[in-house]
């Protein structure tokens, strides 16, 4: 399934921080989804539940802290600062708007809270790595594939890690940094 993206406003106008956040948000959940659908198809057990809302929030936190590496090339740091805030914020409510397919039943903010805490815990990790014109590091895929494969039931755990690094990063990031691009460049 080809996920639609969404690179440029029409109307011209300068947008805040959390508009551009929410476009992105909303791009790395059709992005999560889609490679949910992909490992599926690849035979990956990621089953509704507990599974699928831990794979689904590796990713988003993966997309969030590249959209955060692409963001300090473009924006100055207070505008980086309210741009990534907004996007975690952002992530995490639709995380939590989403709490009955992921998990059944659950306790209210019980998702967003826990989507929030993985994305603080992940940052310092992912901060070792790092980001260039290229994309994401070996470093930096190769964490990312290592946290999915911590969520992945054993028969997976080996495989996952090709899959990640080789598949779903690249695909991820080049719909990110296309959808940031035209977004930045519409708003300068």
């Amino acid at each position: 399934m080809a996920v639609r993206i969404r690179n440029r406003f029409h109307d011209g106008r300068e947008r805040a921080p959390a508009e551009l956040a929410s476009v992105i948000a909303t791009l790395a959940w059709k992005l999560a989804i889609d490679s949910i659908g992909r490992m599926r198809k690849a035979q990956y057990d990621i089953d509704i539940g507990r599974p699928y809302f831990e794979f689904v929030s590796e990713f988003l936190v993966f997309l969030a802290t590249a959209a955060d590496r692409i963001a300090h090339r473009e924006l100055d740091a207070e505008a980086r600062v309210a741009f990534t805030t907004a996007l975690a914020t952002r992530m995490a409510d639709i995380v939590e708007d989403n709490r009955d397919m992921l998990l059944g039943e659950a306790a209210p903010d019980a998702c967003r809270h826990d989507f929030l805490d993985r994305f603080n815990r992940r940052g310092a990790d992912y901060a070792e790595f790092g980001y260039g014109d290229d994309g994401p590091d070996f470093g930096f895929r190769r964490y990312f594939a290592a946290c999915l494969r911590e969520v992945l039931p054993a028969k997976d755990q080996l495989w996952v890690v090709d899959q990640a690094m080789d598949i779903e990063a690249p695909q991820a990031v080049k719909a990110l940094e296309k959808t940031l691009a035209g977004i930045f460049a519409a708003d300068a």
